[in-house]
C-alpha cells in the first residue's frame, strides 16, 4: 500500500531524514517509536507530501506522490495530480486543527462536499455514520470549542475518515490530550485497526502499540534502527539504542 525507498529530507544543514526505506502492506497497522528528533512525524508528513522531500520516492498503491520521474528526472508533480493521490490519504494530527467557527458536522462535510462533490444530504448521512462510529453523534451541532480534547481529536478522526481514505496517517494523535481522554481516542483507533485500515501512527503509547501493531519500527538519527512484531522489539531488541530508548520510555510511563 505504501512504498517509501531511499528517501531523505534536510532543513538546512540538519539531515533529518537518511535514507528511508520502508514498506507498508495493506490492512497493516505500522507504528513509528524513536526519541524527539528523529524524524518520525517528518516521515509521516512526507507520505503525503505535506512536507516535501530531496530525494527518494513514496509510492502509494502503485501511485507516486510528490514527485514522479519524468524521462529519468526527478520533477515535482503537477499540483491537482498530487491532491488527486492526496485524497487516499487520511491525516489525524496532535492539535485536531478543526475549523473553530464551523460546527462538528459542518468540518466533517466540508471536504466530501467541495472535493468529491457528494450532495448534502449524503455528506450529512455520512457524518452521523462517523460520529456514530467515534461516538459523538449527539455533538453534531457543536462547535469544537464546547469540546473536551479527547472528542475534537475524535471528531478529527471522523473528519478524516469521511474522505473515505485508504490510508490514516496518525502524527502523536494523543500527545495534547489530558490522560483521561487519552483511552477514548485510542479505542477509536483499535477499532479501525480491526476494521482492516493501513495505519502508519506515531505514538509514545506503548500499550497501544504493543496490542495494536503489526510491526513496530524504531527511529533514531533519521534511519530506521530495526523494526519487527512488537513482541520481539519490546522483548528482544536487536539495538543498544533501542534497548536504551525502551528502558527510557517505559520506565516513565511506570
Amino acid at each position: 500500500m505504501i512504498r517509501i525507498n531511499g528517501l531523505h529530507k534536510r532543513f538546512g544543514t540538519n539531515h533529518v531524514l537518511r535514507g528511508i526505506d520502508l514498506h507498508i502492506n495493506q490492512g497493516e497497522v505500522v507504528v513509528i517509536l524513536g526519541p524527539s528528533g528523529s524524524g518520525k512525524s517528518t516521515l509521516l508528513r512526507c507520505i503525503n507530501y505535506l512536507e516535501t522531500y530531496d530525494s527518494g520516492q513514496v509510492v502509494i498503491e502503485g501511485k507516486p506522490i510528490g514527485r514522479m520521474s519524468v524521462n529519468g528526472v526527478s520533477r515535482e508533480m503537477p499540483q491537482k495530480e498530487l491532491n488527486r493521490v492526496r485524497q487516499e490519504v487520511g491525516m489525524v494530527f496532535q492539535s485536531f486543527n478543526l475549523f473553530p467557527h464551523k460546527t462538528v458536522m459542518q468540518n466533517i462535510t466540508m471536504a466530501p462536499k467541495s472535493l468529491l462533490k457528494v450532495g448534502d444530504a449524503e455528506a450529512k448521512t455520512q457524518a452521523l455514520d462517523l460520529l456514530r462510529k467515534v461516538g459523538l453523534e449527539d455533538k453534531a451541532d457543536a462547535k469544537p470549542s464546547s469540546l473536551s480534547g479527547g472528542q475534537k481529536q475524535r471528531v478529527a478522526i471522523a473528519r478524516a475518515l469521511a474522505m473515505k481514505p485508504k490510508v490514516m496517517l496518525f502524527d502523536e494523535p494523543t500527545s495534547a490530550l489530558d490522560p483521561e481522554t487519552v483511552g477514548e481516542v485510542l479505542q477509536v483507533m483499535r477499532k479501525l485497526a480491526q476494521e482492516g485500515m493501513t495505519m502508519a501512527i506515531v505514538t509514545h503509547e506503548m500499550g497501544f502499540a504493543r496490542d495494536v501493531a503489526d510491526r513496530v519500527v524504531i527511529m533514531d538519527g533519521g534511519v530506521i534502527l530495526e523494526q519487527g512484531p512488537p513482541s520481539v522489539i519490546f522483548t528482544k531488541p536487536g539495538h543498544a539504542r533501542t534497548r536504551s530508548f525502551l528502558s527510557q520510555v517505559l520506565a516513565a510511563h511506570a
